[in-house]
C-alpha cells in the first residue's frame, strides 16, 4: 500500500504507527494510515488483516509527594 520512499513500516511491525496518514477524520476519531492500519483516537487499532489492537495509551504512574524543601506552593 505504501508508495513513498522510505517505506513506512508495514502493519505488522511494532512501530506500525509511525506509517503516514492517508485519510484524517477528527470528528469520527479515526485516521487511515498507508500501511492500511486504522489508528483510533484512543489508540486502539484495526489491522488489515481484521485483527484489532486494543487502546494503548500511556499510564502515568503515581506521583511523588511535593516536599516544602522542593519549593512547593504554601511551604512556610
Amino acid at each position: 500500500m505504501c508508495q513513498h520512499k522510505p517505506l513506512c513500516p508495514p502493519a505488522e511491525a511494532a512501530d506500525r504507527e509511525a506509517a503516514r496518514s492517508l485519510a484524517f477524520r477528527p470528528e469520527q476519531g479515526w485516521s487511515l494510515l498507508c500501511n492500511g492500519v486504522l489508528l483510533f483516537e484512543d489508540t486502539g487499532e484495526l489491522l488489515p488483516d481484521g485483527r484489532t489492537i486494543e487502546p494503548h495509551r500511556a499510564t502515568v504512574g503515581p506521583s511523588a509527594p511535593v516536599s516544602a524543601a522542593s519549593g512547593s506552593v504554601g511551604a512556610r
